[in-house]
């Protein structure tokens, strides 16, 4: 059984920081892409930022230079440093994954159950 959990959200100040974690356990083969998408109160569901398994990242521009995506292959976990905390970054941020289980299977899309981020002016 695959799981994806997000942890390190929290209440904070403008201007603070976070670094959220999103580890992945169960039965994997490999993890390709890995995504930090957040949905704010009342707004649509949105990738912020994204990470190959080689490492390229891309970032929607509203985070560029304040979002960081990482991730630690040897332990399946991806990372989200959040620095400069904006009111509007409040949100539920969610883990995406996109793995196999086997050398030879499919790709798999997965999400974790989110860690909500909210930060107060």
């Amino acid at each position: 059984q695959v799981q994806l959990v997000e942890s390190g959200g929290g209440l904070v100040q403008a201007g603070g920081s976070l670094r959220l974690s999103c580890a992945a356990s169960g039965s994997i083969f490999s993890i390709n892409v890995i995504a930090w998408y957040r949905q704010g109160p009342g707004k649509q569901r949105e990738v912020v930022a994204t990470i190959t398994s080689g490492g390229s990242t891309k970032y929607v521009d509203s985070v560029k230079g304040r979002f960081t995506i990482s991730r630690d292959n040897a332990i399946n976990t991806a990372y989200l440093q959040i620095n400069t905390l904006k009111p509007e970054d409040t949100a539920v941020y969610y883990c995406n994954a996109k793995l196999q289980l086997r050398s030879t299977g499919p790709q798999y899309n997965y999400w974790g159950r989110g860690t909500q981020v909210t930060v107060s002016s």
